[in-house]
Formats: C-alpha cells, structure tokens, sequence
C-alpha cells in the first residue's frame, strides 16, 4: 500500500488484487529457561499474520485461537493436531542436542532451532493463484537450510547445513513431497480457512495515532519524539515522523516494528530524539487500507513529564515554601514567647529531607 492510483480503472485492480498467507511456526530451547510465558517448545499457526492455532510444551495441547476456528473444526481435527505436535515436540529436542554438537556448543547456553513452513496465495477477484512456498531452518536466529521450491531442492547456506542437505537431497520422494505439500495441501488449507473464517478475516480496523515526546533518559536537554500507530488490521502500515512535512531519514529513527497487539490487531512505533527547545514543526504521517486520507497529527510541541515535571515542580515548590514560612513564623513566635515567659532559651534543630509436519530425517 505505497501508492495511491490517480486512475479509477488502476484503484479498482489495486483492491481487488490481493495476497494471503498460511504459515505454521516452531520453536524449540536447548533446554528450559525459567521466564514467565517462555517454553522449550511451541507451534502456532497464522493466517494472514492472525494466529489461529497454538501449541506449547507445557500444556501439550492444540488448541484454537480465533472463535471460528473452534467452531468450524471438529474435535477430531484438534486430537490428531495435538498428537503431531507432540511428535514434533519429540523430534525438535533430539535435533537441538544433534545441532549443539556439530556446532560445538556449549551445553549451558541456551540455543534455539526453528522451522517456518508455509504458501502464499494471489488473489485477483475470483481467480487464486499460488504464489510461493517456504520451508526453512533456523539455528540461534541464523538461516540454516531452506527448501527452493523451484528446483525441488534443499539450499544450505552455512557449511554445517550441508551434511543435511546432502542427505535429504538423496530422498527425491521427500522434496516431491515437500514441494507439493507448499504447492497443493497447503494452498487448500489456507483456501479452506479463508472461508471459515471469511467474515472475521474481511473485517479490518483503522489505526489509532497518537504523538507524544518525553525527556530523554541519556540527555536531560533532550527529548523522544514518538509517534504511535495501533489497533490496525491489516498489518501493512506506512508511518513517518516528518519535519516541516519532510519524512525524517530512516536511519535517524528508532522504529518498534509491527508488533501484534492481544486482539489480533497490529501496532508501530517509531522515535527520534530532538532538543527539548525545539521550534519545528513535527507531525506524524499514517498510511493504511481502511483510510481514505492518511492520518497527519502535528505534535504540541509539549513534553509529558518534562513540562509538567516543571509545573508541577513550581506549584508544589511553591505551596512547600509558604507552609514553611508558616511553620517557621510559627515555630519563632512560639519560641520567642515560651522565652519571654520563662525565661529559657532554646535551639531548634530541623531539617527537611520497568499441521502439517513432514518427518524429514534427523539432521545429522
């Protein structure tokens, strides 16, 4: 959604022409790490980046995530899910440890294996066409073996991939099977789910925008600039921070990323740090779907804790002193009359003080 049609005819193929993706995620630790919401293991499946199934080592269950998937898919459906995950579950644990040898590891760190799999579709009106499929592993956040689709082959882009590479690549049946699985099932899959699922997948939210500046933590003469898109649907976004209405470089930004949101929405962020006296005009500029005109909301130019910070400063410095005044006024006629009417002289001391899953061959 970079551009905007000038031509009718142009606007109405750039709606109508769509793409929409299915892709099932896993994760696997080394071992367990002792943080909240953190498992050795999990799976989830999502379509058009909404999460609709999920797995976890802990509850070893496959359980639904959106109402229309609980509803459309019988029980049966969840206890062969189930049964496949612990499977993967299983063969995901005996490849770490087979991964952490060949790479010689150390077995008191934490590392992590992971496989995406999964198709995307085009759709133009009525007319669905595949698009590509993914199938790729990843070791400690680097790519580590991917399926080319095109060729019907395994691509190892590190050396300590190509043992396994070479060992699958031997197996004609596994890559005719994986390529047509990318191709075929799980086009139907995403096509079936689609229509489950139609009515929920269709509806779509504008974002909510939001800019605001706070002191900057390493520079106190400085603040953080923010502009805030969130509760979108879909995810594709535009949002820049502009100055006099020229988007500022991206390098000299600090962005979020699109981040999901609990409800299934989507959420950008994006900073600069400027000086806290600053006389330019900022705006925030968003770009999505469901708006006929972006959405261009000029900053204040006000700090939420710094000016109020200073204010609020003033006002409680302001309302201490002259309650000190009183008490010392107080304090002195006090004393002065306790003195004149005994005689006593006295020295007062105060001081104020955060789905699918093909069995491929062990790695090794």
């Amino acid at each position: 959604y970079t551009f905007v049609p000038k031509s009718p005819r142009l606007q109405v193929i750039f709606i109508l022409y769509k793409k929409h993706s299915l892709y099932y995620i896993y994760t696997a630790l080394s071992k367990p790490v002792d943080l909240p919401g953190i498992y050795q293991f999990t799976a989830m499946g999502l379509l058009d980046g909404r999460q609709i199934d999920y797995y976890n080592s802990d509850g070893q269950r496959k359980i639904p995530k959106q109402q229309w998937m609980k509803e459309k898919m019988q029980e049966d459906y969840w206890e062969k899910g189930t049964q496949s995950r612990k499977s993967k579950e299983q063969w995901f644990n005996v490849n770490v440890d087979i991964l952490m040898k060949r790479m010689r590891h150390n077995e008191s760190d934490v590392h992590v294996l992971q496989w995406r799999h999964g198709c995307e579709i085009e759709r133009q009106g009525d007319e669905v066409k595949f698009s590509k499929g993914i199938d790729e592993y990843s070791y400690d956040g680097e790519n580590f073996l991917s399926f080319d689709d095109k060729e019907s082959q395994w691509v190892a882009p590190v050396d300590a991939a190509v043992p396994t590479k070479r060992k699958w690549d031997k197996v004609p049946i596994l890559n005719q099977y994986t390529k047509g699985y990318l191709e075929k099932e799980c086009v139907d899959w995403l096509n079936k789910f689609r229509d489950y699922g139609e009515q929920e997948l269709r509806e779509s939210s504008p974002p909510d925008v939001h800019v605001f500046a706070k002191r900057c933590t390493t520079d106190k003469n400085k603040v953080k600039l923010t502009c805030l898109a969130t509760g979108f649907y879909p995810k594709d976004v535009i949002l820049s921070i502009r100055k006099y209405r020229s988007p500022l470089p991206e390098d000299e930004i600090e962005s979020s990323r699109i981040r999901p949101n609990h409800d299934g929405t989507y959420q950008l962020r994006k900073s600069v740090i400027i000086q806290e006296d600053e006389k330019a005009e900022y705006d925030c500029f968003v770009k999505h779907r469901t708006l006929k005109e972006p959405i261009i909301i000029t900053w204040d130019g006000k700090c939420q804790d710094c000016t109020k910070e200073t204010i609020l400063g003033m006002v409680i410095g302001a309302v201490i002193g002259v309650v000190l005044m009183l008490a010392v006024g107080a304090l002195v006629y006090f004393l002065r009359r306790r003195k004149n009417i005994a005689g006593d002289s006295f020295s007062p001391l105060f001081r104020i003080n955060a789905a699918f899953f093909l069995f491929h061959f062990f790695i090794d």
